[in-house]
């Protein structure tokens, strides 16, 4: 389709212009500012061509970017699109600098082409075609959907932050009912994806001197704890994602080689499932140890794609494969309805000279639009 073509290059060079301008998380504002302004410019074009049809309003919140239309039907569910902005910090292997995107062999390298840019570019291209844009063309009525239609842009997604999908969920004026969350997952739906909990446990006891086995042994205590730790079974089973899974990863103790440590740490990172709020986690796991437990965040929950919904009747109907997503994205932090699925492969994403193809990118232009429709 020639509609497609020209959707796909306007895509790819949106990329390029995200690309190009460093976008660390944390560090977001220079490529919110871009994608503000080339937000506001397409909506204020399609606005004068399509009259009186419903207006596209473009709003900021922090870094977030959230664009919808002012004619929403209390009659239908909001369905939200949602992308994040930010990337990781370029790895010391890259071949190439990292913010200078070029295309080779029908792909597109730099830093967040595949993880996220491909989704940004690629959920923002099907939005303004199904309000109506036409590249090339006169401008179309928007698309009768059974869904009012959402696109926000988050910020922070790589670190977790507090001003990311956190602060549109608890401060914008409109709410979703259900989202579409752009991650590289080869446009399968990934139905679910384990949470994320992190604690630090510290064990106490009583410096002594070593020779004369004074004193009590904290790294004993620490030891005891991580072997009850290292048995421990959830009863809970996901039907879709398994056990829980919980590993310790660090331990550090001691001062000297002499003196009986008083203090012990360890770090235990564990992977939930919808079974287990971490809440409940924390609380069945201290009562199976001596050390105190203090979770990291309690925010970074799994979720799971309710097999009654929308989101998932839409997955079976047009029989798109499903997955398990083996990371974590801005889902944990939307507490409704949603389903992950984006162009890319997650395996390129943090790794250096990433890449994206653009076949990739004009099959989720595709994919979204007629998963839209089809809702």
């Amino acid at each position: 389709m020639e509609f497609l073509h020209q959707m796909t290059g306007n895509a790819v060079e949106l990329l390029k212009g995200m690309i190009a301008i460093p976008s660390i998380s944390f560090g977001e504002k220079g490529v919110a500012d871009f994608l503000y302004s080339h937000l506001c410019e397409r909506a204020e074009r399609l606005n004068e061509a399509v009259g009186k049809k419903g207006k596209l309003i473009v709003e900021r919140v922090a870094n977030n970017l959230i664009v919808y239309r002012d004619d929403f039907s209390p009659m239908k569910k909001t369905l939200m699109l949602n992308s994040h902005i930010d990337t990781v910090e370029p790895s010391a292997a890259y071949t190439f600098d990292a913010f200078s995107p070029f295309e080779k062999d029908g792909k597109v390298y730099g830093l967040g082409s595949n993880d996220d840019g491909g989704s940004v570019v690629s959920q923002t291209a099907a939005f303004f075609y199904l309000n109506g844009e036409r590249i090339g063309r006169e401008a179309a009525d928007p698309e009768d959907l059974n869904v009012n239609l959402m696109l926000v842009l988050t910020a922070e997604e790589e670190r977790s932050g507090k001003d990311g999908m956190s602060r549109f969920v608890e401060e914008f004026h409109l709410q979703p009912d259900c989202a579409i969350i752009g991650e590289p997952t080869g446009m399968e739906a990934a139905i679910a994806e384990r949470g994320l909990l992190v604690i630090d446990g510290r064990a106490e006891g009583i410096s002594g001197h070593a020779a004369r086995n004074e004193g009590v042994n904290a790294l004993y205590i620490a030891l005891d704890d991580i072997a009850r730790l290292r048995e421990y079974k959830f009863e809970k089973k996901s039907p879709v994602m398994g056990d829980v899974k919980m590993t310790v990863t660090q331990l550090n103790c001691g001062t000297a080689h002499n003196v009986v440590p008083c203090e012990a740490t360890f770090v235990v990172d564990i992977r939930p499932t919808e079974q287990y709020s971490n809440p409940e986690i924390m609380e069945l796991l201290q009562n199976e140890v001596k050390s105190t437990l203090v979770a990291r965040n309690l925010k970074n929950r799994s979720s799971a794609t309710p097999q009654d919904g929308i989101l998932m009747d839409t997955v079976k109907k047009l029989g798109i494969a499903t997955q398990i997503s083996a990371t974590t994205s801005d889902w944990m932090k939307f507490p409704r309805e949603a389903v992950k699925m984006g162009p890319g492969v997650s395996a390129r994403s943090h790794k250096a000279d990433e890449f994206i193809c653009i076949d990739e990118i004009s099959a989720a232009i595709e994919g979204y639009i007629n998963f839209i429709k089809n809702i």
